[in-house]
């Protein structure tokens, strides 16, 4: 009997040793399942992002791609060169040559006169005055001339008188001629003179404006009698010596 329990003892021992075994096997099959499971699983997550990095580097080299291809005057690099140009237009019309102001009157301060002699007419002198100012002058009138110590200024030619009042831009020269003495001798009063005074004339072209000029004369003098006159200041040298 104590036998009999023995070997049942030992077989249900046994048997429950195989029943571990068997459980113990199980588990470990079951865990390297899942291990392989799990490193798959991984594996597979690895790769997905990497499809998908490589797909959004191509999405990117394609939109560089075709911004790259786009039209230089879409480009946004060639808008700010665009618009530098105009600023450097605008600084070149702000440094271009502008009006010094509004016209003067041409006077002694702002001109510089000189007297020559003509030898075609006779008895001729011409009068040259040029703008040495740096605004625009206006000759109005005639000349206001005094030879030496003469009183009175001589009378102009009244039709001589242009059509315009003489415009003198800087640099520029308007012109007047005088004659000195009758060509026929038929003057009256004839005298050197060895100094000359030129006054000029305001808008009304009633009164004297400015400074006068004292244009040199030959050293032997001028001869004038009482026929002598002037023209009104004119334009063009041309016009002056017609008369």
């Amino acid at each position: 009997m104590s036998n009999l329990r023995t070997s049942r003892t030992r077989l249900v021992g046994a048997a429950a040793t195989v029943v571990l075994a068997a459980l113990s096997l199980t588990a470990c099959n079951d865990g390297t399942g899942v291990r392989n499971e799990g490193a798959s699983a991984a594996t597979a997550s690895t790769e997905t992002p990497s499809s998908g990095a490589s797909s959004s580097g191509a999405s990117s080299s394609n939109s560089n791609s075709n911004s790259s291809s786009g039209s230089g005057s879409s480009s946004p690099a060639a808008r700010p060169a665009t618009g530098s140009t105009r600023p450097a237009a605008g600084a070149s019309a702000s440094k271009a040559p502008v009006s010094s102001g509004r016209p003067v009157t041409c006077e002694g301060s702002n001109t510089k006169t000189v007297a020559a002699p003509l030898n075609r007419p006779v008895n001729h002198m011409l009068l040259t005055v040029t703008n040495t100012g740096s605004k625009t002058c206006f000759l109005y009138g005639y000349p206001a001339v005094r030879f030496g110590e003469a009183q009175a200024v001589p009378p102009v030619i009244r039709d001589s008188q242009p059509q315009a009042v003489v415009t003198l831009e800087p640099g520029q020269s308007g012109y007047a001629s005088v004659n000195l003495s009758a060509t026929d001798g038929s003057g009256s009063n004839g005298h050197t003179v060895n100094s000359l005074t030129v006054y000029f004339r305001g808008r009304s072209g009633n009164e004297s404006v400015g400074a006068g000029a004292h244009p040199s004369l030959p050293a032997k003098g001028v001869y004038v009698d009482d026929s002598l006159k002037v023209t009104y200041w004119q334009q063009s040298m041309d016009d002056a010596v017609n008369w």
